[in-house]
């Protein structure tokens, strides 16, 4: 879509929001709304495109892998919200979500080509990577909490839930893992 023209949509859409900001106001003794407003619109805007993009890049990749489970996909991502990591079989990242960024400080292009273990460090429980490090060799599911690090080094608590990808004949063509940072 042209940029003038999704500009023009978007501000007929915002017409309709001016309309209710003016009613809601109609009566009160603040007369307009804040111009920060906008600015918080144009955000969630924003975040919302790049959400919808990473959902459309997964169901990419699920058919040319051929996925034999979609894991609902657009659910995880737009209502929960959660990072999403999917690796090749040898653990290698292939796709990880724009929403990455708020969470550790790495954008998605950053990590690519590299394994889960670089958010990992000191502070990592060694049971913790040997739960997951077993079910990955099953190549079975996992939900486990680690510390992980962010790119400016600090530590953060990440719940991740992994699971094996297989392809409709029964073979393995990927991990996914979708994670989001706990209390």
């Amino acid at each position: 879509m042209p940029t003038e023209l999704f500009l023009v949509l978007g501000m007929k859409s915002l017409k309709h929001y001016d309309e209710a900001v003016s009613n809601f106001y109609e009566n009160s003794e603040i007369k307009g709304f804040p111009v920060s407003s906008l600015d918080i619109y144009a955000e969630q805007f924003d975040k919302f495109c790049d959400n919808l993009n990473d959902v459309k890049q997964l169901y990419q990749l699920a058919k040319q892998e051929k996925w034999q489970d979609k894991f609902n996909l657009r659910h995880q991502i737009l209502d929960k919200e959660n990072v999403v990591v999917v690796t090749d079989p040898d653990l290698n990242i292939t796709f990880a979500s724009q929403n990455m960024t708020q969470m550790n400080g790495y954008k998605a292009e950053e990590v690519l080509g590299k394994t889960p273990r670089m958010f990992q460090g000191e502070l990592t429980s060694e049971e913790t990577k040997k739960r997951v490090s077993l079910a990955v060799k099953q190549r079975k599911p996992f939900k486990e909490v680690l510390i992980n690090y962010r790119k400016d080094g600090s530590t953060y608590k990440c719940a991740i839930q992994g699971s094996p990808v297989f392809d409709n004949t029964g073979k393995l063509v990927n991990f996914i893992a979708f994670e989001k940072e706990v209390a």
